[in-house]
């Protein structure tokens, strides 16, 4: 049995727990495209029962089993320009990779954020989303964001945690030797998609005739670590 945007039914938890429950040798594939609703739903009545599973765009990994090496290498700018959501991956022309990913900022990753009452409108979402943007590398101050944006630094943190649990951005922390450093630390901030980055700032120069090749390739670098890290359990 599946079940899509399984975080948009009410209780979806408990509903799910009646169907485990009550029908023998089911089993059940809830999917969703944010996981704040999803796991605070889905969570508690089913531990021990779950297995949760984060699906990433398209990697490195999965492409090698489709392409050679050399050829997977020849195809590096066009990830790292236009990310790899399975779309766009697929689309055949620069026209329809930027119509489709232009369409994704513009839309779909917004659309389970601005479905929470605490969440009134897009534009310091997404003006928030391109000073990160431009931060890709670089450690970031939260109180420079809540200046630059004119919001409380309090709101500035929960709509980043917002975006993480929509599959939009990830934190990176810090690291020291002394592990009570690490945790306060600032921290470093990369989109789960090269792609998704582009579209926010919209450029889509080729890298001859761009000054952010450097962070476009830490941000695929790192996206694509966490990938091998998820699908092959490295911990």
């Amino acid at each position: 049995m599946a079940i899509d945007e399984a975080q948009m039914i009410p209780n979806i938890g408990q509903g799910l727990k009646l169907i485990i429950d009550k029908v023998p040798n089911i089993k059940v594939i809830a999917t969703g495209s944010s996981s704040f609703d999803l796991s605070n739903q889905v969570g508690e009545p089913l531990t021990g029962r779950k297995t949760t599973l984060t699906l990433y765009p398209i990697s490195q990994l999965e492409l090698l089993q489709q392409m050679n090496p050399f050829d997977l290498k020849q195809e590096l700018v066009q990830f790292l320009v236009y990310g790899s959501y399975p779309q766009v991956v697929l689309a055949q022309t620069k026209g329809e990779k930027i119509r489709i990913i232009e369409e994704l900022v513009n839309s779909y990753i917004f659309k389970d954020i601005l479905s929470l009452k605490k969440v009134k409108g897009s534009k310091i979402l997404l003006d928030l989303l391109k000073l990160l943007a431009f931060q890709i590398g670089n450690e970031v101050s939260l109180n420079e964001l809540s200046s630059s944006l004119g919001i409380d630094v309090k709101t500035v943190g929960r709509y980043l945690d917002l975006l993480e649990k929509s599959f939009v951005i990830f934190k990176l922390g810090g690291f020291s030797r002394n592990l009570r450093s690490e945790v306060t630390s600032k921290s470093k901030y990369f989109f789960l998609d090269n792609g998704i980055r582009n579209g926010v700032i919209s450029q889509f120069n080729t890298l001859d005739n761009r000054n952010d090749v450097g962070q476009l390739w830490e941000n695929f670098i790192m996206i694509e670590r966490m990938k091998k890290r998820s699908y092959q359990h490295i911990y």
